[in-house]
Parts: C-alpha cells; structure tokens; sequence
C-alpha cells in the first residue's frame, strides 16, 4: 500500500494550487500523473446549471469523440429475425428478445449500451428500473432505439458517447486513454464540451456551464478555464 500512498501523494503535489488551467495545460498535467500499472481512463465532468427535476431542464444527447474512447464498448440488441441477424454480423457482442430480458432482471449486465427495434421496446419497458438508473435504457433521442441496428452498433464501437445530466446537474465521461496523444484528448474533450453545450435546455437560467474538471481514474482532477474549452 506504501507505493500508493506515495503515487498519491506526488500526484497531489503536482495539482497543488493548479485550478483554472487550460484544456491543454490540464491534460498534460493529469496526462503525467496517470501512473497506475492499467491505461487509466481520461475522464471530463462538467457542473451545469440545471435542475433535472424539472423536464425543460434536462441535458441529454450522445457525441462522437473523434479519436475514439480507447474503451472496447460491449453492445447489446434487442431484436427479433432479421434484425437479430444483421446484429450479430454487425459484431454485437449480446443479442436477443424475452431471453435477454430475462438474463436483465436476473442481474446480469454484460454490456457498456443496449439498442433495440422499436417493435422491441414493450419488453425494453420492463427493464426501465435496472437500465435507467445505469443509463443505459434504449432511447430514440440518442439513437439507440433504431431499425438500422447496423448503424447503431457501429457508432457505439467507433467511440461514440452518451450523456446524461444526473440530479446535481452533473454530465460525466470518459474522453480518451492516459497513453493517447495529448493533442488527440484534447481534440476529444472540446467535442464533448461542444455538444454539451449545443444540448443547452429551453428551461437553463443563468450561467450554463458552471464548472469542468478532469482527471485520471486513480488521479486527483483538475478544474479548466471553461472558455478554454472552445464554449461560446
């Protein structure tokens, strides 16, 4: 446990007084820092100012990071026949209807997003308990409730991320690997941020964008300069 404590540390150290920081300031600095013995996840949480209790101000909507996540993404189909086989050639990693359903309930969630055909979704409702709270509830909003299954489970392989403002109003991700290029995270988290901010509500009252940070998995985060961040 002593290297740990050291690791953290000297990665406390290495923060101390550093808020505010540039996007590209931040990653290299939380870049550095990301020791761990496994390629630690680059992850962007953003405090916005919005209460979801209410529906015109909820944030949701889905991105795709140009350079990928570096996550291998696990998909999930709900869909019957032709659909089911067009699922599997497109590489689903789970595909079914009642029998997948079933696996749910009992506990078991191998996969990182569900898709399903719209003809699936009276059985999808079911699962509303298990897979809202996880986020991971089929919705046409994010594309993840289509006939072109195909397409879908494309997009979730090639690095395509969903968000979701949760009660505090906080969106999180994660952007990229500690060993991506910084210029490549970079590039990854000024998407993100773009598409939050083009996810702005009808029902958002004063400053939008209150807060970003990023950190490491194992890392302390840091704040950045939100108009750093390329936010009109």
């Amino acid at each position: 446990m002593a290297k740990v404590g050291k690791r953290t540390a000297a990665a406390r150290e290495a923060f101390a007084g550093k808020q505010n920081l540039t996007v590209e300031e931040a990653v290299a600095l939380v870049k550095a820092n990301a020791n761990a013995k496994f390629d630690e996840t680059i992850e962007i949480a953003m405090n916005l100012g919005v209460d979801t209790r209410h529906a015109d101000q909820m944030v949701r909507g889905v991105v795709s990071l140009p350079n990928g996540t570096g996550k291998t993404m696990r998909v999930a189909v709900f869909a019957r026949g032709p659909k089911a086989e067009e699922a599997q050639a497109a590489g689903a990693d789970i595909v079914g209807a009642e029998d997948l359903m079933e696996t749910i309930q009992g506990g078991t969630i191998e996969f990182d997003r569900c898709i399903a055909t719209p003809d699936m979704m009276p059985i999808v409702g079911r699962l509303g308990k298990v897979l809202g709270p996880r986020n991971l509830m089929p919705n046409p909003k994010v594309g993840t409730v289509t006939m072109d299954v195909k397409e879908a489970i494309e997009a979730a392989k090639g690095g395509e991320v969903q968000f979701r403002a949760e009660k505090a109003g906080v969106v999180h991700a994660g952007v990229g690997k500690a060993s991506f290029d910084e210029a490549k995270l970079v590039e990854n988290i000024k998407a993100f941020v773009s598409a939050v901010a083009k996810a702005k509500p009808s029902g958002a009252k004063g400053a939008y964008m209150k807060k970003i940070a990023i950190s490491s998995t194992m890392g302390p985060g840091v704040s950045v300069d939100i108009a750093s961040a390329n936010v009109e």
